[in-house]
């Protein structure tokens, strides 16, 4: 009778200590990165939990938040921007990012939202610092290849304060405004009507000579 009265108390203890268990233990898996908080502030290990793995922490008192480890894309408006030749483009560009530092990128950005839009305004800065400083042509031409390298280098170097590494800066296309696609394209049919003005001329001059010297003969 006496332990029928106990097994309450019995079955209340073990639930309590599996709840302690249970929250005093976080895992990290390969695909993430972890930062311990206590009351708001990184406790612990300060460059993040970055190996998969089991680790422990306070109940109720201390609580994790996860980062992505895996590269993560960027993607970004069409821009429009004036090379040296003062030829307006349309570039549509794209990248991919990593987190590097946990402690810094919270300190920073805190979040892969607002990170996105912070590395979108440094992309953005550094295609037209780059692009800025050639021409259309060098745009356009098989040296897009080393203007992406030089545009990473230079995103690379600003994203390291928001605790990101900038891995990959790519062009998918660039293109003349509509705009200026269209003008284009009337200048372009101009020009084919005024080929086949000069054509239709040379021929009736000729049809013209032609049919004298018949009269003549």
């Amino acid at each position: 009778m006496r332990m029928l009265k106990r097994l309450p108390f019995v079955i209340g203890g073990i639930l309590l200590v599996l709840f302690v268990l249970v929250n005093s233990i976080f895992i990290v898996d390969e695909r993430q990165q972890a930062l311990k908080l206590q009351f708001g502030q990184v406790v612990g290990d300060r460059d993040g939990y970055r190996d998969p793995g089991l680790y422990f922490k306070i109940p109720l008192i201390q609580n994790v938040v996860y980062y992505e480890k895996r590269i993560l894309p960027l993607e970004t408006s069409q821009l429009e921007v004036t090379p040296v030749d003062d030829r307006r483009l349309v570039v549509d560009a794209f990248g991919r990012w990593r987190i590097t530092d946990p402690l810094r990128f919270r300190q920073a950005v805190a979040s892969e939202l607002a990170a996105n839009s912070r590395l979108e305004s440094i992309l953005n800065a550094s295609l037209r610092a780059v692009l800025g400083e050639v021409t259309s042509d060098q745009i356009l031409s098989e040296a897009r290849g080393d203007l992406m390298t030089r545009i990473r280098d230079v995103a690379r170097n600003e994203a390291q304060s928001l605790g990101v590494e900038m891995l990959d800066v790519r062009i998918r296309r660039a293109d003349l405004p509509q705009q200026n696609l269209q003008a284009t394209y009337q200048r372009m049919q101009a020009e084919r009507e005024r080929e086949a003005a000069d054509e239709r001329a040379r021929g009736e001059e000729a049809a013209q000579r032609i049919r004298a010297n018949a009269d003549r003969q």
